[in-house]
């Protein structure tokens, strides 16, 4: 006998503790909730640095769990919310620390996906399934959530974040970056054991070139202060002007490099956390794809601006063609984001700041 879905749940638990660029994306999901439910009451367990974005979310109850705490994170959190009952817990992270931790939460009913989607033995930690959803984009699997307890989105055009930015992020956002309008660049994505998902440096160069010359706009570089980012932004700069950029790498807390995208005239990264960062704050944005299936992960709103190299990466280094290979499989060599040519990206920035001039870039950017 299936457990029963509550027909209005007073108490909700999201389960998401990772990256940057998924809660970005799991967002819309939790204000369909909300517009649903406005007086229900939902609990958000995620990880530090996404506890950090996300922080003062309205009408959400954020509760941390560090992954480096281990066991003892655990039930320290358990201890947490140790009194509360959830109506239903939505389950949304592929991955076995998550199981576990969801193991000592208190919920009436456990909502994962379907078998398609689940990995890492999920299923066994739930008690409903999601409906099958083929080829579904990040976005969409987080909202078939929502549309397993009876919540269709009333428009999916005018999708909703509201991601909240202190005056002290604009502050940090405007001694970084000046009054120049610039155009923000993330080289790097967060390593990740054979996950290629870095550009060229002198790709980045070559467009940081034409952004400066041929519009007037500087580049701002953005991303931690790794050894590798550092490496990448030293390559970058020795191959352009240094007055065409700046370079903010290890200088910002995320709440500031929210706010720096949302000032940038457009973005252009790879397949990582700060294209859905823009996408969530309705920033112009140019991801960089071939080691990733932009159907399923591109930046949700800008995805007629993506550099697509995924399929001709398949075919190089896969030997396969699209319909032979799984939903979301990674083209999983070193040379294959050498696909991206820097004539693919000047074209789509020059469209992008095309259809979305100066005046766009001064309205507010948090419902598209």
């Amino acid at each position: 006998m299936k457990h029963p879905l509550p027909a209005r749940p007073a108490r909700i638990c999201v389960l998401r503790l990772s990256a940057l660029g998924d809660v970005c994306n799991l967002v819309p999901t939790v204000r369909a909730l909300q517009r649903q439910w406005p007086s229900a009451r939902i609990t958000w367990i995620l990880g530090k640095g996404e506890h950090s974005l996300l922080s003062g979310l309205s009408g959400v109850e954020l509760v941390m769990y560090d992954k480096a705490s281990g066991l003892k994170g655990m039930r320290q959190l358990w201890r947490e919310l140790g009194d509360t009952r959830f109506d239903v817990l939505l389950h949304m992270q592929q991955a076995l620390r998550a199981s576990v931790l969801s193991l000592g939460l208190k919920a009436n009913v456990r909502i994962g996906y379907d078998k398609a989607r689940s990995k890492d033995w999920q299923r066994w930690f739930t008690h409903r399934q999601l409906a099958p959803h083929p080829n579904a984009h990040v976005l969409e699997s987080f909202m078939d959530f929502a549309r397993a307890l009876g919540v269709e989105p009333a428009n999916t055009e005018r999708l909703e974040w509201d991601l909240p930015i202190p005056e002290t992020a604009y502050a940090e956002a405007l001694r970084l970056s000046g009054e120049a309008p610039y155009v923000l660049m993330s080289p790097c994505a967060n390593p990740r054991l054979r996950n290629f998902r870095n550009w060229s440096a002198q790709g980045y160069a070559t467009v940081i070139e034409h952004l400066w010359t041929q519009h007037g706009l500087k580049t701002l570089l953005s991303g931690g202060g790794s050894a590798k980012e550092r490496e990448m932004s030293e390559r970058v700069r020795a191959l352009t002007v240094s007055e065409a950029i700046i370079d903010t790498m290890g200088k910002t807390s995320l709440k500031g490099l929210l706010a720096l995208i949302d000032g940038a005239r457009a973005v252009v990264a790879p397949d990582s956390g700060p294209v859905h960062m823009a996408n969530a704050l309705g920033t112009p944005t140019v991801g960089l794809y071939a080691t990733t299936n932009p159907e399923r992960a591109a930046p949700y709103c800008w995805q007629g601006y993506v550099v697509n190299r995924y399929p001709e990466a398949v075919r190089t280094y896969m030997h396969k063609q699209l319909d032979e290979i799984n939903w979301g499989d990674r083209v999983r060599h070193p040379d294959a984001m050498a696909l991206i040519q820097a004539s693919d990206v000047i074209e789509r920035l020059d469209a992008l700041l095309a259809a979305y001039p100066m005046a766009a870039a001064e309205e507010s950017h948090n419902e598209i």
